[in-house]
């Protein structure tokens, strides 16, 4: 029996590159697919993207919200994909709602649409667009405790077969993808991959050890090589705060010559 909640830290990969067929994402395209798999198709999907921040928690809460496209550089056919979901007002008035009730002010943003930290992996997992999805916005401050803080505060959000997506990447070095491959490139990669999937996943540890440490992820090995800026990382800790407990589930995907994971909570 699958539960009422999935939850996924997803590695989403380097702008619409999954959807252009760069071969450097099949791993990633392939993995999105299996987790899809592995749930009951959701009735709603909320995503907390590492490619929105803002000075308080924001939430999209449009019928139709469209897209956004939020990258540069790429051939005219990354701008003109499509994903056409419908919003879901409904959702978006609980999950301020749920932040509130722990003291987090929250505020909705009927405007805004889908960054690609959305529509890129949705489109792979859901390429029908029939899902009602709302995003969730960081806040700018990345404060990593504050991010625990807002999942513990969503696990009072009531709504039947959601699926809750932290879309970021667990590695975002811009530099390293972008430069040769370096053997210290790859043990700082790996160093840090296998750190956090120790975190995450070790079902030994007390749920106050694992919070602390993820908390404390700079202390973490090769920690500010593999993320110089936060932002691709701290979606984990909503998902984490959602879930305190191990993920269910790791998975493992090489994009842009990095090794990468993707974790599954259910709760």
């Amino acid at each position: 029996m699958k539960s009422k909640r999935n939850i996924v830290y997803i590695s989403h990969g380097g702008g619409p590159m999954p959807l252009l067929g760069d071969p450097e994402h099949f791993e990633m395209v392939e993995t999105l697919k299996e987790i899809a798999a592995a749930v009951d198709k959701p009735s709603a999907i909320l995503v907390i993207s590492a490619h929105w921040e803002a000075r308080l928690p924001m939430v999209t809460s449009g019928k139709n919200p469209g897209v956004i496209y939020d990258y540069g550089g790429f051939p005219k056919e990354a701008y003109e994909i499509e994903y056409p979901a419908p919003g879901e007002p409904e959702l978006a008035k609980g999950v301020v709602n749920a932040l509130g009730a722990s003291g987090i002010q929250a505020l909705q943003d009927e405007q805004r649409g889908f960054d690609h930290g959305l529509f890129v992996p949705l489109k792979i997992m859901y390429p029908d667009a029939d899902i009602p999805c709302v995003q969730l916005s960081l806040v700018h401050s990345l404060d990593a405790d504050l991010h625990i803080q807002i999942g513990k505060a969503l696990q009072s959000l009531e709504w039947d077969n959601l699926l809750v997506i932290g879309s970021g990447f667990s590695f975002h070095n811009m530099r390293a993808f972008f430069s040769p491959n370096s053997q210290e490139t790859r043990q700082n990669n790996i160093a840090f991959d296998e750190w956090l999937t120790a975190v995450v996943s070790d079902r030994t540890l007390v749920e106050s050890v694992r919070e602390e440490r993820l908390a404390d992820w700079e202390s973490a090995p090769s920690a500010r090589f593999c993320h110089p800026r936060e932002e691709h990382l701290i979606p984990l800790h909503v998902c984490y705060g959602m879930a305190t407990q191990p993920s269910e589930k790791t998975f493992k995907a090489e994009i842009m010559k990095k090794q990468s994971s993707m974790f599954h909570w259910r709760s």
